[in-house]
């Protein structure tokens, strides 16, 4: 027979348990990031050449989830990993409704912008640092506030142009594409349509033929384009899908994020790598998609 207090004890652990049901997403979405590490001498990769990149994708920047503090945290857990290069895939601003505060463009830029490495920090930007700035909605001629805060900030950032890196005396080229989904029609998100302002041949063309390539793109939709020239497309955006359960996605941030949702893909010989980023958008919950810095080491297997 079950006692009165047998059946107390019960009821307290079946609360204790609704509780943590119930507060798991938000653990998971303010966790300290893991550091997912990939080893990998992507095609037309020079032999001799060992590159360390850490990746940043995805902060979203807001009070309480992403704040300026741990901004800073993540930031120096990146600095300690020791990276010849350290890149940065965009979504620095927020993109969430539910929020006590903003953080300014200024102030998590400064953050960013006290990282190191001796090939340096670049940059490309997201849709949401686009959609969230009204200005480049209403006119598309003008520069993001986003990209103007990296620039103060001394981070390199990319809008479909290129920059040749040395290490060792092998000579690779980062490629940053503008954002596939950056301009909403008539300055509003309908849910569906958007534009883009990538320009992935005009890119690419300006590097020579034959040399090795890491392309720096927002989103993984543009993958199935990129030519066996690139050596390693890097994409955020997808947050994994920010709940993953048992593999299910119930939502996805746009037609590529569910074909490459996270992870490492490799396509008839192309590489892409997807980092499930660090911080959410729309709803601040992360169920199988614990927030993560990605650590790239090239050439070494």
């Amino acid at each position: 027979m079950i006692t009165r207090r047998g059946v107390l004890k019960l009821f307290g652990v079946g609360v204790l348990g609704l509780i943590a049901t119930a507060a798991y997403p938000f653990i998971e979405a303010l966790a300290r990031p893991r550091v997912t590490t990939y080893a990998l001498t992507p095609r037309g990769w020079p032999i001799g050449l060992k590159l360390r990149a850490a990746v940043i994708a995805d902060l979203h920047a807001c009070e309480p989830w992403m704040d300026l503090s741990r901004i800073e945290e993540l930031c120096a857990q990146t600095q300690g990993l020791g990276a010849d290069v350290i890149l940065l895939l965009g979504d620095y601003v927020s993109g969430m409704r539910l929020r006590t505060g903003q953080v300014a463009n200024i102030e998590w830029a400064s953050a960013l912008g006290k990282l190191t490495a001796p090939l340096g920090v670049h940059a490309v930007l997201g849709n949401h640092d686009y959609w969230e700035d009204r200005a480049f909605q209403l006119d598309h001629a003008t520069t993001p506030l986003a990209r103007t805060a990296l620039r103060d900030a001394g981070i390199a950032t990319y809008v479909n142009e290129v920059i040749r890196l040395e290490k060792d005396g092998h000579p690779f080229w980062l490629a940053g594409l503008g954002d596939q989904m950056g301009i909403l029609p008539g300055g509003q998100h309908d849910g569906r349509h958007t534009w883009g302002l990538d320009d992935l041949d005009g890119t690419l063309a300006q590097i020579p033929e034959g040399e090795p390539t890491l392309l720096l793109a927002h989103e993984p939709d543009i993958f199935r384009k990129v030519p066996d020239r690139v050596s390693l497309t890097l994409s955020g955006h997808t947050h994994g899908g920010q709940i993953s359960l048992l593999g299910w996605r119930p939502w996805a941030a746009s037609l590529g994020s569910r074909r490459f949702p996270a992870g490492h893909y490799n396509v008839e010989g192309c590489e892409l790598i997807v980092s499930r980023g660090l911080g959410c958008s729309v709803i601040p919950v992360r169920i199988g998609n614990w927030p993560e810095i990605v650590l790239l080491d090239l050439g070494t297997a």
